[in-house]
């Protein structure tokens, strides 16, 4: 009985060593690339008032008085309450140091910034023109935003896909094989770096928004056929 059974798993394992390989070891792996370039449509700004007093109370009075002319400004110019968004408040002692080292108090400074949407990309221009007319004197830069960004990203997948398909079929095709089904994909990279926000200094300037480019890259494996 013990020498039948020795026998069939022999039997077995030269059935198995015989087999061709499977259908998982015989795969082409590629990557597939595509890029998108598109002007932003709108942008983000962080602008507001910076003020002195020589007491807390007078540096916050001013600062809300200068802030409150710089909003009715900026909605003034269509932007919207939703739009609008403190970002940063702020109240601190000014020191003036003394040839001892020690400081004396000369005052406060007060700060109010407020990040702001501009959905119409050629509105900006004129938001930061208003908004310093009526007071602003502080802006730490502008990022600009594609809206669209999603289904521009989900038009650069596609392409990637078919990059993938087509690099596969040549190699396919050196092979002496026959391109199969999808075994596999993998998404990176699909999201463009964020764009830092560019120091600027109060007064009008020319703004050049330019293009952004939106980076799919997918990595498909194949399977081979005979």
């Amino acid at each position: 009985m013990m020498s039948r059974v020795v026998f069939i798993l022999i039997a077995v394992a030269v059935t198995l060593a015989a087999q061709p390989a499977s259908a998982a070891e015989k795969l082409v792996t590629v990557i597939g690339e595509a890029t998108i370039s598109v002007a932003p449509d709108a942008a983000m700004i962080r602008i507001g008032v910076s003020s002195q007093g020589k007491t807390a109370r007078e540096a916050g009075e001013a600062n809300a008085k200068q802030m409150t002319a710089v909003l009715a400004a900026i909605k003034g110019g269509g932007i919207a309450e939703r739009d609008i968004q403190t970002s940063r408040l702020s109240l601190q002692p000014q020191y003036d140091p003394q040839k001892s080292g020690t400081a004396r108090l000369t005052g406060f400074q007060a700060t109010n910034q407020v990040m702001v949407r501009i959905r119409e990309i050629d509105k900006l221009a004129a938001v930061i023109d208003n908004a310093i007319a009526a007071g602003a004197n502080e802006m730490s830069g502008i990022e600009f935003v594609v809206s669209e960004q999603s289904k521009l990203l989900d038009q650069a997948r596609d392409d990637a896909i078919g990059d993938a398909r087509r690099k596969a079929e040549l190699y396919a095709r050196a092979a002496g094989a026959k391109l199969g089904r999808v075994v596999s994909i993998t998404e990176e990279g699909s999201t463009p770096p964020p764009r830092p926000m560019q120091a600027m200094r109060a007064g009008a300037v020319p703004i050049a928004p330019g293009e952004q480019t939106l980076r799919a890259v997918v990595t498909v494996s194949y399977e081979l056929g005979p």
